[in-house]
């Protein structure tokens, strides 16, 4: 099949980048028009000599100026901050930007790239956590697609090919491969460390993505994303360790269609950039002979209570998703750096959604107002 799709990556040097990157590699006719890096401008350096793109973001305005040194024997134009971010977003050319920064630094990117009118390719979760409610409207209104790149919900956007109306869709399943502590009680989690909390079962992904794996926080966020992409709350969590069924989608005639594949996350990359075509791809075919046994369990929401904190946000909506989010960014900053326990995430997250009043209606002020007041909560806690 022809085609020519060119984007921009914002986070280029993370896991979701670098695979955005390798996919590129394989099909040249995805052009880079811009990246973005917080602070990796060595990684960003090799990625813009390979890729040539018109403009490159560093978010670190000092590691901005080293690069635009390294830089000066090319036409590649450097830009910093969240401006340069916002420069990334809305480069001219490109047709779709893919959104793979980390936490709450996604939103306002994403938001400025379509109001360009930039389809876009999401694989920050928090963007919609926190703001689901201004990006879905916006989306509406400039007439954008918004893509999932998560496993989890492009496997249902996958599933709802075909589906001709919403009334048809009973409930959402969404798997989870229960991380590396399934099954473990509260008084066996006492004495993780980081480094035990990191060792994911099935995924390689980025420290942050796989400590919230390991708390359900993350399945927690994808709930949340779930409900915006979607357009329901009727959402169901069935941890499923083999990760092999992405999630599914349950009708209203009691059928279920789900989306299958290897734990890899260069498929639901790829169809987020091809869509609504299938390119081929090579060496993650899924062989069911080595899968002989697919298992679905109930969460424990008594251990893993963060699950059962972000169905209750996503219940009061507002600010409180918020409040979920920012509480575990600056809470999971704090277990990586020995400041406090594994269960003090969870912990951490309950105190501040008690501690801050709702606003329902939020505005993006209100919204890094209470995402300002979650991590200071949990920092003086």
């Amino acid at each position: 099949m022809e085609f020519e799709h060119k984007i921009a990556v914002l986070g280029s040097t993370g896991s979701i980048g670098t695979q955005t990157l390798e996919i590129a590699r394989t099909y040249p006719q995805i052009k880079i028009c811009a990246l973005s890096a917080h602070s990796n401008t060595d990684l960003l350096e090799q990625q813009a000599r390979e890729f040539k793109p018109s403009l490159v973001a560093v978010t670190d305005e000092n590691k901005a100026k080293d690069l635009k040194i390294k830089l000066a024997d090319t036409d590649i134009k450097v830009v910093s901050g969240k401006k340069g971010l916002a420069e990334a977003a809305t480069v001219s050319d490109a047709k779709t930007v893919v959104t793979a920064v980390v936490g709450i630094s996604g939103l306002e990117p994403t938001i400025e790239a379509i109001k360009s009118k930039k389809n876009i390719a999401l694989a920050n979760k928090e963007t919609l956590v926190t703001g689901g409610h201004i990006v879905m409207r916006l989306a509406d209104e400039n007439n954008v697609r918004i893509l999932p790149v998560d496993s989890e919900h492009s496997a249902i956007f996958q599933s709802l090919q075909g589906c001709r109306k919403k009334s048809e869709v009973k409930r959402i399943l969404l798997t989870a491969s229960g991380g590396p502590f399934f099954g473990k009680t509260r008084a066996e989690l006492m004495d993780i460390t980081p480094s035990d909390a990191l060792k994911h079962p099935n995924w390689s992904m980025g420290a942050k993505v796989t400590i919230d794996s390991s708390t359900l926080v993350n399945k927690g966020l994808e709930v949340i994303e779930a409900k915006w992409l979607f357009g329901t709350d009727n959402i169901k969590v069935l941890v499923h360790r083999q990760s092999v069924v992405h999630s599914m989608v349950e009708f209203c005639d009691n059928a279920v269609i789900a989306q299958l594949g290897v734990p890899d996350m260069k498929l639901p990359i790829q169809y987020a950039l091809t869509y609504p075509h299938r390119l081929p791809m090579i060496d993650n075919e899924l062989d069911f002979t080595k899968y002989c046994n697919l298992t679905f369990e109930e969460p424990n929401t008594d251990t893993f209570f963060a699950l059962r904190l972000a169905f209750d946000a996503l219940k009061q909506g507002g600010v409180k998703p918020t409040v979920f989010n920012g509480a575990d960014e600056a809470a999971v900053e704090l277990f990586l750096k020995g400041k406090i326990s594994y269960l003090g995430i969870s912990d951490a997250i309950d105190s501040a959604m008690n501690k801050i009043d709702n606003i329902e209606n939020p505005t993006i002020e209100d919204i890094f107002e209470a995402d300002r007041l979650a991590r200071e909560i949990v920092y003086s806690l």
